[in-house]
């Protein structure tokens, strides 16, 4: 692996950051957040938000990591819905809303329907990962005290579990055809986010001579948690599997906390401790991201366009090949 292809020092770190959701891209800035996501007809339509700021939180460091997490998550959420929204409006076959979305509507009103099943999906998301990857692993490795008491041993199994685990997760969904293409939309994130820093004119042919990896990325961030968990559990010993729970549970504010500052710390430095502790999560971006194709980075380019001001919300077509721009229809 090339890290001065990833930690480019001519570059200027930005707050810029994004997420792939199906057949789009969000990408987020300091003001304005925009989803953009290619239609069926090939068109491109664009939704922007004002970036929801958070004051003095995001001063307080540790703190500032557990707002960005949940705030990231109920954004990512809310984000992988408005883009499965604007693909079924864009889709030629009418839309017909099912009998429990009626429901809600009729119950909480459109709004309010809309925010419960966010945060409803963000719950099932956290239970999921909290059964998966932390009650699953500790579980499995605590049949090993019937082979050994060593604590370090127990607690070495149960890290080194939970990595696989997780690698092993990203790893077989890759091969889902629907991944492969967000994973795609992914790298294409990344190649629009390193010209924009670089300070180059966004266009695809520009986007293209870019690495797919980015150190400032969500998946670093994923690995930096378990890694920190690693390290953090063994301080706590093997106390009984409830109590096991409960600790790694209460810990998780704090190495969310841990997390975002390392991944801070990444974006804006290329010294020789930073790209060694981004390695783990620069080698898991070789799964979660691939190789975009050009209509891909011209959804990434419409995006930032849109965080820029350069374009407004609407629905745009390609108006000129391998450029980029966008005419508003």
């Amino acid at each position: 692996m090339d890290l001065s292809k990833i930690f480019l020092k001519d570059a200027c770190p930005t707050k810029m950051g994004g997420q792939a959701v199906m057949e789009g891209i969000m990408m987020k800035g300091e003001k304005k957040t925009a989803l953009a996501v290619r239609l069926p007809n090939d068109d491109i339509q664009i939704k922007t938000v004002l970036t929801k700021v958070y004051g003095k939180w995001t001063k307080i460091p540790l703190l500032r990591g557990v707002v960005a997490f949940i705030d990231s998550m109920v954004i990512g959420t809310k984000t992988l819905m408005d883009s499965a929204e604007m693909l079924e409006v864009g889709d030629e076959e009418e839309y017909e809303e099912s009998r429990f979305e009626a429901w809600l509507n009729k119950k909480f009103g459109a709004k309010g329907a809309w925010n419960l099943m966010i945060y409803f999906s963000v719950f099932l998301a956290l239970v999921f990962t909290v059964g998966i990857f932390i009650i699953l692993p500790t579980g499995v490795v605590n049949l090993m005290k019937l082979f050994t008491d060593s604590v370090f041993w127990l607690n070495f199994a149960e890290g080194v579990f939970r990595i696989l685990l997780f690698v092993a997760y990203v790893w077989l969904i890759s091969f889902m055809g629907e991944i492969k293409r967000v994973f795609q939309f992914h790298g294409a994130e990344h190649k629009t986010i390193h010209c924009f820093e670089n300070g180059l004119e966004l266009t695809p042919a520009n986007c293209r001579q870019f690495p797919t990896l980015h150190p400032r990325c969500g998946t670093s961030f994923l690995m930096f948690v378990f890694i920190i968990a690693f390290a953090l559990h063994f301080l706590l010993g093997w106390p009984t599997l409830w109590l096991r729970i409960v600790t790694r549970l209460l810990l998780l504010p704090v190495i969310a906390g841990l997390s975002y500052e390392l991944l801070k710390w990444a974006g804006k430095s290329d010294n020789i401790v930073v790209k060694i502790l981004s390695l783990p999560g620069l080698y898991l971006q070789k799964i979660t991201t691939k190789e975009p194709d050009d209509s891909q980075l011209e959804v990434a380019i419409a995006a930032i366009h849109a965080v820029c001001d350069k374009k407004p919300c609407g629905t745009y077509t390609i108006c000129k090949e391998d450029v980029g721009h966008y005419d508003c229809l």
